[in-house]
């Protein structure tokens, strides 16, 4: 389906749990850049209830998506904007907003001047790790390598990538269910990527790929944060500390209020 856009409906936008837990800063420009775009604009920072429906409290997660569908509808919002992947798979089955992924709207709105090609001289061949999520979302999943080609980064195409993609290990609650299970996992998909420099669009996906042994980057990274070379590090892998990704929860939070003043 097309997306088209109206600037005359307000578009809402919601990061999810695990991005404003890793990258206040990547969220806060993401968030600046929208804001510039659509005249009528609003932002939720708040869980969709995804984890209490992955273990069964059905009835917790009906409760909880009321509540943020009430905030939707109370600031008026059209459509929304989402950057989570689990996030856009609830929405699509439990809210009648009409709902599009943050990776499908960048193509369509355009990234900014200048970020385009600033990647061009980088000499990292990146591979892509597909959220399993959206394994059968073409559109989203083309929206990251179209991303990836206007910032001029190079990469390839996994075995196992886009409607093949395997788990990162993250999913379906398994990392507090049974982590050993879960290191398992994540370094079996590790092995099956072609690259040791690994593009994410899930903030969780990338700490369990950085587990697994490989280096990861958020696309946010990518897009608002400096050029990736060889010689580079990624960012530690935050989420590994709860501590710290609630603090960065909060700085996310505070800085999400001084953007839309």
């Amino acid at each position: 389906m097309t997306i088209k856009i109206d600037k005359n409906k307000c578009y809402g936008f919601m990061a999810g749990c695990s991005l404003p837990s890793y990258s206040p800063y990547g969220v806060i420009k993401t968030i600046e850049y929208l804001n510039s775009i659509f005249p009528n604009f609003a932002v939720i920072q708040k869980c969709c209830g995804k984890p209490t429906k992955a273990i069964g409290q059905y009835e917790l997660f009906k409760e909880r998506f009321q509540s943020l569908q009430k905030d939707i509808d109370d600031l008026k919002i059209d459509e929304m904007i989402v950057a989570c992947q689990s996030c856009k798979v609830t929405f699509d089955e439990a809210s009648p907003t009409p709902t599009h992924s943050l990776w499908e709207i960048f193509p369509i709105i355009g990234l900014p001047q200048e970020v385009r090609g600033k990647a061009k001289n980088s000499d990292v061949v990146f591979t892509i790790h597909d959220s399993c999520s959206t394994r059968y979302m073409k559109e989203l999943q083309d929206g990251i390598r179209w991303i990836l080609e206007e910032l001029g980064y190079k990469y390839i195409e996994s075995k196992y990538s886009r409607e093949k993609t395997r788990c990162c290990g993250f999913g379906g609650m398994v990392v507090p269910a049974n982590p050993e299970v879960a290191k398992k996992v994540m370094k079996r998909r590790v092995e099956t990527l072609d690259s040791e420099y690994v593009v994410t669009y899930c903030a969780a996906c990338r700490s369990s790929i950085l587990q697994g042994g490989a280096k990861a980057w958020h696309i946010l990274d990518l897009i608002w944060g400096p050029v990736v070379y060889s010689n580079n590090l990624p960012p530690s892998d935050v989420l590994a500390s709860p501590i710290k990704a609630w603090i960065n929860r909060y700085k996310a939070k505070m800085g999400i209020k001084n953007a839309l003043k």
